[in-house]
């Protein structure tokens, strides 16, 4: 085996003894800090100007008063009165209607005592308000706590704007009106 005693090509004959780059980007590395040194340098030895004068040290002082305005008032809702001629009918229907289902109820008990067969003699429909054969007296109170309280919860709810506020009293004539249909069907 022949040794022989070349030299070994490590870059250095190459690039004249210094050292080769060692990868591509370094040389891209080197470009953007010598632009970044430069900036810098120049950003130093710029001349500093004085900051512009703010334009309050040019306007007099009057300008920064502001007087404040004063806030419109509240637009109030339109106040309707209560007790009107809707209500008023309303209130006068549902009332006539549970005296009207009220006095044909009355008609049961008039058969009964009269001992009528074949036709009702008897509250079949809601004997726990009237009871099986009612009286006079405990039918109108009926009629008027069931006319009072519903004039009293359609008021209530007309009075705190709400727009159901005719519901009590159209339900309320809808069922006297329903009974007293019955009645007059049933019992006459």
């Amino acid at each position: 085996m022949m040794h022989c005693s070349q030299p070994r090509n490590t870059g250095e004959q190459a690039t004249g003894g210094r050292l080769p780059i060692r990868f591509k980007g370094e040389a891209h590395m080197k470009s953007i800090l010598h632009s970044v040194l430069a900036v810098l340098i120049l950003v130093g030895v710029s001349k500093a100007a004085d900051l512009p004068d703010a334009p309050s040290a040019v306007a007099n002082a009057e300008g920064f008063f502001v007087e404040p305005i004063a806030p419109a008032p509240a637009p109030k809702i339109a106040e309707t009165k209560v007790v009107d001629a809707k209500f008023l009918s309303l209130a006068f229907i549902s009332t006539a209607s549970t005296f009207a289902d009220s006095y044909t109820t009355l008609f049961a008990t008039q058969n009964w005592l009269a001992g009528k067969k074949g036709v009702c003699n008897a509250e079949v429909q809601s004997p726990y308000l009237y009871g099986t054969h009612p009286t006079a007296g405990r039918v109108y109170a009926v009629a008027s706590a069931k006319s009072a309280g519903s004039l009293l919860a359609a008021y209530y709810l007309r009075k705190h704007h709400s727009k159901l506020w005719s519901l009590p009293l159209i339900s309320n004539s809808v069922l006297s009106l329903q009974g007293t249909t019955q009645n007059l069907i049933a019992c006459n």
